[in-house]
């Protein structure tokens, strides 16, 4: 057996890149990942042991939208290392006139959970949470009826 050490990167796929590009453009950073790749279809950030970045769909895709019932990813979630980032990543959210899907509130996934979900242009949808300590869910804990 091994024991990994995070998540390297995820790479997402748009539909209207300059518009993603843009979103990501102000999010990424303000999350305390750093661009290290910006050109025509691409853009990577990396910081907080992770990397996210986004690229260009194919002709096909342009003006596709993301659905979180088809297999494949559901949604995204950052870490925030205090409460109070799930905050300001909310106002950040609404000065960007992003599509906020809840506002930051308290859930029962685990002691002091508190996250705001939100989408990005494509409707892809991202979560930041704050869970002190571990941040382990409560045992027996049942996910989307699973």
């Amino acid at each position: 057996m091994i024991e990994i050490n995070g998540i390297a990167h995820v790479m997402l796929t748009t539909g209207d890149f300059p518009r993603a590009r843009a979103f990501y453009g102000r999010l990424l950073p303000f999350l305390g990942l750093q661009p290290v790749l910006d050109t025509e279809g691409w853009y990577y950030c990396v910081g907080g042991r992770t990397a996210l970045g986004i690229r260009a769909g194919g002709p096909e895709q342009r003006g596709a939208r993301f659905d979180q019932g088809r297999v494949g990813l559901h949604h995204l979630c950052f870490r925030a290392r205090q409460r109070e980032d799930v905050d300001a990543l909310h106002e950040l959210l609404r000065e960007m006139g992003a599509t906020i899907v809840h506002p930051p509130e308290e859930g029962a996934w685990a002691p002091g959970y508190y996250s705001l979900l939100f989408e990005d242009p494509d409707g892809i949808r991202l979560e930041l949470n704050f869970v002190p300590g571990k941040g382990l869910l409560h045992p027996g804990t049942r996910i989307g009826g699973v």
